[in-house]
């Protein structure tokens, strides 16, 4: 049976996960401090991704900030990824809606979870310093 926006809402209930709903997108609480993760359902996937803060003008900065986040992907990420979207570092992650389960959108929370309490507190001093 395919996933809806309310099997995501009751799965995330399920986890004890806090969120706010905004206009079809849940908000939810990545803990303080930290940017909330956005969860869409947009068939036939479920998007979600955080904004971690806009690119370093520097073009050194960039370049240690760039290595770094493909560092990142390929050895502390299993189901997220780090980009760019217009000047901003985001990471994000996408799943088939239809057979969306519990276990899936926790795996993805916790990647998520492990990388802004870990990598974010990194890619500041790279992006600043």
């Amino acid at each position: 049976m395919p996933r809806t926006a309310e099997d995501v809402e009751n799965f995330l209930l399920q986890l004890n996960r806090h969120f706010e709903i905004d206009g079809g997108t849940y908000l939810v609480s990545a803990g303080a401090e930290m940017p909330p993760i956005a969860i869409r359902v947009a068939p036939p996937i479920l998007a979600v991704r955080v904004a971690i803060g806009p690119l370093p003008k520097d073009p050194e900065h960039q370049n240690k900030l760039y290595r770094r986040l493909l560092e990142y992907n390929a050895t502390d990420l299993m189901h997220a990824a780090y980009g760019i979207d217009d000047h901003t570092v985001v990471l994000s992650a996408a799943l088939p809606i239809d057979n969306l389960d519990i276990n899936e959108l926790e795996a993805i929370l916790s990647d998520l979870d492990l990388a802004l309490s870990s990598h974010v507190p990194t890619l500041h001093d790279l992006a600043t310093t």
